[in-house]
């Protein structure tokens, strides 16, 4: 019996090694439930339909902000949303299971590979919510943390912002200007940590609303040094703002819920 047990092992090995390896890979469950389940569709279509039924109200109250850098008297600025893109807008699943079915890892040689394919499908229900905001003359702004290497200031047209832009309308988001598309590395200080353009965003529109798939793209200081608790207690203390002012987009494959927990990973996984 052990003898045939080391065999059977032995081609399993084999299997994994000739191309089946993808079912090694981390990401494989989180990956296919985004590709596949309809519960992903249904969870992304419930998150931009909660933020029809709020925009109204978000809109004739001149008090209301959705930024905590919005400081000083912003009513008489003209209203905007602010959104993540990756998970939140496009949808880089695509991306991520040649990852999978590699049995390799992100990097940013394979990732601007794919941002200059422009070939990101939409993620469900943002195409109609950003194009309702054109009929409420509300600015559409992005913050994404897709890098801009060559240093320009905005609307200069580095390649990842003209690529990015021209995904979106692909997707059926027209009419983008590189200006309202704010990557990091664009502008000195506009690192991953996106609270310095969530300000200058502030200095210009009444922020009425915030979209991602991320903590970062809500509060400051929650991509490191925190720990999972800690981060639950600020999700706690923002209970009234999320699915009114907050709209998070699920995305089980990576972000920094994952980065902050430290190794072994398995020590997080509760049983009985």
């Amino acid at each position: 019996m052990n003898n045939l047990f080391r065999l059977l092992f032995s081609g399993v090995v084999l299997l994994l090694s000739a191309g089946c390896a993808s079912t090694t890979n981390n990401n494989f469950n989180s990956l296919l439930w985004m590709q596949s389940s309809a519960e992903y569709k249904a969870n992304s279509l419930q998150t931009y339909n909660a933020a029809m039924r709020n925009i109204d109200a978000a809109l004739a109250d001149r008090r209301w902000t959705a930024a905590g850098e919005q400081v000083g008297d912003f009513s008489s600025l003209p209203p905007a949303v602010v959104m993540d893109i990756d998970e939140t807008v496009l949808d880089n699943s695509r991306y991520m299971g040649k990852v999978v079915l590699e049995n390799s890892a992100w990097n940013a040689a394979t990732w601007d590979e794919w941002v200059a394919m422009k070939e990101a499908d939409a993620v469900p229900g943002a195409v109609e919510f950003i194009n309702a905001m054109k009929g409420k003359s509300v600015r559409v702004i992005f913050i994404s943390n897709r890098e801009c290497r060559n240093g320009d200031n905005p609307g200069s047209g580095c390649s990842q912002e003209a690529d990015t832009i021209e995904n979106l309308a692909k997707a059926g988001v027209h009419g983008v200007l590189p200006e309202n598309v704010l990557l990091m590395g664009e502008r000195d200080g506009w690192t991953s940590e996106k609270k310095s353009r969530r300000e200058y965003i502030a200095g210009q529109y009444r922020i009425v609303m915030l979209f991602g798939d991320d903590l970062g793209d809500f509060l400051p200081g929650v991509k490191k040094d925190i720990t999972p608790q800690e981060r639950d207690r600020l999700v706690s203390e923002q209970k009234n703002n999320w699915g009114r002012k907050w709209f998070m987009l699920s995305n089980p494959t990576y972000g920094s819920w994952l980065n902050v927990l430290g190794d072994p990973k398995s020590r997080y996984i509760r049983s009985y």
